[in-house]
């Protein structure tokens, strides 16, 4: 079945590459479809476009959608062009001309672009919620860790003491302001398009706002020409978010790698948590994170693929957007994948004591040289001349003992700050807030 057929037959050829993977994709859009749809038939019996017995019987039709959806048993087979056909043939088996009236003053481009919207809205609420969760487990793991002395890098060579306290803190604050891409995303997608038809609404008395209101839109898209231009600009949006949060996840896992390996050795994964070689019996391999690596830094390329399949388009529908959910639905889904495992992995990580002990390392101390000289009263520049002809001659000697004995509270402050600035958000996000 198809929602447009005028009984005009199809070349099998140019159905099954029109059609595509929409038949698998639509299952994403499922509920949203039967959310939008008993919003649009309760819109309609408002407006007397049908009766309350149809619309009664459209609610319980879509009732039984939704139990199916649950249930797992629902399915698009391949005689239904889309999800939209699906449930459209359903209602109309089960309550005949009630089903063939809930297209009444929709089109099959607003039809789709509100399930979508919904779809994204609520996934941009679903992903904050697991990354608010790796935010407290990264600040836990900092308190944890906050006078576990470490050496910072810049070049790639040991350059002042650190602590996995400013480490792990570091990754918490930075996913919080990813999170704020995630709430523009949010949103984005928090504009309801229905009504607005094929991009230029309805001749008919439909009430807008209804159907704002009953499916928890927070806005209404007024135009009907500016609503349909939703699409594409939303998932770019998505995927700008994504793009963000995964380049930060990527550079945790890079870190990650490297802190594993023998070289540095400031961090060990269980043995259950690694993968081994099938000839060197001594390898233990971070293999999860350099998979979490390279799927981040590919959910990177979204944003541009999406540019390129979108960008040259003007306003109103064209076909180019089918190809936006291949590009887009697996990879939302990928990426909840990821901070799954992140949750589960980075808890279980275990970090090594007393790294700056090592005399390798004794040179990361010479900006605490530097700063006693000139608590003594010696000018920064002669101070830091000092301590560098000695780091050549051989002569320097260490000063740990300030960095040792005020790291801590240093840290405490931070964590204190970091954990407000969670706070505020949470307090004034929408992602935040029940429906």
């Amino acid at each position: 079945m198809k929602i447009w057929d005028k009984g005009i037959a199809v070349d099998k050829k140019i159905e099954q590459f029109t059609v595509g993977r929409d038949r698998e994709l639509d299952m994403y859009l499922a509920q949203f479809d039967v959310q939008a749809s008993r919003a649009q038939a309760n819109m309609l019996a408002g407006a007397g476009l049908i009766s309350a017995a149809e619309n009664q019987q459209l609610q319980q039709g879509l009732q039984e959608l939704a139990a199916q959806l649950e249930a797992g048993t629902f399915t698009i087979g391949e005689d239904f062009e889309d999800v939209h056909s699906k449930i459209e043939s359903y209602l109309t088996e089960q309550y005949g001309d009630a089903g063939k009236k809930i297209h009444t003053a929709r089109s099959r481009n607003d039809q789709v672009l509100t399930a979508i919207q919904l779809f994204l809205k609520d996934y941009t609420r679903r992903a904050a919620v697991k990354t608010l969760e790796l935010v407290e487990v990264l600040l836990q793991k900092a308190e944890a860790h906050k006078t576990d002395l470490m050496p910072g890098y810049t070049h790639f060579q040991a350059a002042m003491p650190s602590s996995f306290g400013l480490w792990f803190s570091a990754y918490a604050e930075h996913l919080l302001l990813d999170l704020a891409l995630f709430e523009a995303a949010h949103t984005m997608a928090d504009q309801n398009p229905l009504g607005s038809g094929a991009g230029f609404g309805s001749s008919f008395p439909i009430d807008r706002l209804q159907t704002t209101q009953e499916m928890g839109f927070g806005n209404l898209a007024v135009s009907s020409v500016g609503a349909q231009m939703l699409r594409g600009k939303t998932e770019k949006t998505v995927a700008f978010a994504l793009a963000g949060m995964a380049a930060t996840l990527a550079k945790m896992s890079y870190d990650l790698v490297l802190y594993n390996g023998q070289d540095m050795a400031f961090v060990e994964l269980p043995a259950a948590f690694t993968t081994g070689s099938s000839i060197m019996p001594h390898k233990k391999n971070p293999d999860v994170f350099e998979l979490i690596r390279a799927r981040c830094n590919a959910l990177q390329a979204l944003p541009n693929t999406l540019i390129l399949a979108t960008g040259n388009l003007p306003s109103g529908y064209h076909r180019d957007f089918q190809i936006l959910k291949e590009i887009l639905f697996e990879p939302m889904t990928q990426f909840l994948d990821i901070l799954d495992i992140v949750l589960f992995a980075l808890p279980q990580l275990r970090i090594k004591p007393d790294l700056l002990n090592q005399p390798k390392y004794d040179a990361v101390f010479t900006v605490e040289n530097i700063n006693q000289l000139i608590q003594t009263g010696t000018p920064f520049r002669t101070a830091y001349k000092q301590v560098g002809l000695a780091v050549e001659d051989g002569s320097y000697v260490p000063h740990k003992e300030f960095q040792t004995t005020h790291l801590g509270s240093v840290h405490n402050l931070g964590l204190g700050e970091i954990r407000a600035k969670v706070a505020r958000f949470q307090a004034g996000s929408h992602l935040t807030k029940p429906e």
